[in-house]
């Protein structure tokens, strides 16, 4: 009995199968839905394939976009740093330049000729403990012992030692400092002393009976013979009388600052006279 079931089973399914490729012969549907099949089981095994490419792909052009982009920042702050430094280059030539055209445009004292200088350094070398700065002037462009160095505001100071190319400039707040002045308004004389950095001036040898007020501007004389007559020297600053002595007690403020000193005039005799400096020492 199985086994005619089983008979019975196979002619069927042989009559089907036939029956089937029989009418695929005629009409090609199978063999399209197979072609079709197949092609989409390929992209179900595929799409994902691709859509992990696709991403990969995205993933290195962002990684590769945001590398180049990070070198991009990097090139543009390195431009911004030169451009920043060049405008600090820039400016500071234009404050020199400035500086040095307010300078040659003080007017020479007669009988004397300017030349422009740059403070280089402040109390170098054997010459420290005065108080001195160094400028770039020497004996080879004309600087002599004793060539007076002023600014806009006022006197420096004169040359102490000069070197070929150099010069070292005694300062007028060094304590070795010595100038005749006068005063603007009252014309009262005296000589002011340097009395070491950060100190006042004080005013020695002015008359008991002179008339000098706090505020006033003394001027070089003239009569030491180093300095030209005329230039602004310090500003009175206190005055005191006492009748037991000859003279006042009058201190004074310098009308440079030195330590922002950067270039100087440096003062030369046109018509170099007769040596008085014998007389005034």
């Amino acid at each position: 009995m199985n086994l005619k079931r089983v008979a019975i089973f196979l002619v069927a399914g042989l009559f089907f199968y036939l029956a089937l490729y029989t009418w695929n012969l005629r009409t090609g549907f199978l063999t399209r839905m197979s072609t079709y099949s197949g092609l989409d089981s390929v992209g179900a095994v595929l799409r994902p394939g691709s859509a992990v490419g696709h991403a990969a792909g995205g993933f290195v052009e962002r990684y590769l976009s945001l590398v180049g982009l990070k070198q991009e920042n990097e090139a543009l702050r390195q431009e911004i740093k030169a451009l920043r430094l060049e405008n600090m280059t820039l400016r500071e030539r234009a404050e020199a330049t400035a500086r040095v055209e307010k300078l040659l445009g003080f007017p020479e004292p007669p009988d004397w000729r300017r030349e422009g200088a740059r403070v280089i350094a402040q109390r170098v070398g054997p010459t420290a403990i005065l108080e001195t700065i160094l400028v770039d002037r020497g004996k080879l462009s004309g600087a002599q012992e004793d060539t007076p160095v002023i600014c806009t505001e006022g006197v420096v100071g004169r040359v102490y030692r000069a070197g070929l190319t150099v010069a070292t400039v005694l300062l007028l707040t060094d304590p070795a400092s010595r100038v005749a002045v006068v005063g603007r308004d009252n014309r009262a004389s005296g000589v002011i002393y340097g009395m070491g950095a950060g100190e006042q001036l004080v005013v020695k040898y002015v008359g008991l009976k002179s008339t000098i007020e706090p505020g006033e501007v003394l001027l070089t004389s003239g009569m030491d013979g180093v300095y030209p007559k005329g230039l602004p020297v310090a500003r009175v600053s206190a005055v005191r009388r006492e009748e037991a002595t000859l003279f006042m007690d009058v201190q004074a403020e310098p009308l440079v600052d030195i330590p922002r000193l950067e270039e100087v005039l440096l003062l030369k005799r046109a018509v170099v006279p007769e040596d008085t400096r014998a007389l005034w020492n």
